[in-house]
């Protein structure tokens, strides 16, 4: 049965020790989307919200937020982040947006955090952008798609 490894044997939060792990390349690719009005999406798609370029913004904002997971999740560890996408996919039909991250780095441990962290914040400053005119958007269906690297090799869901 696998065990929980942030909490000690008295049932106390711990941050795993990895030191003693070997740094293999890292990457791990998280999604998510956002579910708006019709109107909404067409004055993203022809960049008219008011606050400026919606998907340029909120690209740099994922970046930023893979970037600082660690001071965010707490009992996540500071990484050496060598990349980071944020990419973005309309559905006129669904009326929504697709948000993908790519988070990659060699180290001891995984990046899964850093790329959920990336679309959240992704999706949360597309909503922050839009809000004024659209208050019912709906942020959905957040995880992880895959990740490569380290002992427990690749995972796609």
């Amino acid at each position: 049965m696998k065990r929980l490894t942030h909490i000690d044997k008295e049932g106390k939060a711990r941050m795993v020790d990895v030191g003693n792990k070997p740094a293999t390349q890292r990457e791990a690719v998280a999604a998510g989307a956002v579910y708006m009005e019709k109107e909404t999406l067409r004055l993203i798609t022809d960049n008219k919200i008011a606050k400026g370029n919606v998907f340029e913004t909120a690209r740099l904002a994922g970046i930023m937020a893979a970037k600082k997971a660690h001071e965010l999740i707490p009992l996540c560890h500071p990484l050496n982040i060598t990349s980071v996408s944020v990419d973005f996919t309309t559905d006129k039909k669904k009326n929504k947006v697709d948000i993908e991250a790519k988070v990659k780095c060699t180290g001891q441990t995984g990046v899964e955090m850093e790329a959920l962290i990336a679309v959240s914040v992704a999706a949360l400053t597309i909503y922050d952008m839009c809000k004024a005119v659209d208050k019912a958007m709906v942020i959905s269906g957040i995880m992880l798609i895959e990740k490569r690297g380290g002992k427990s090799g690749e995972w796609k869901r």
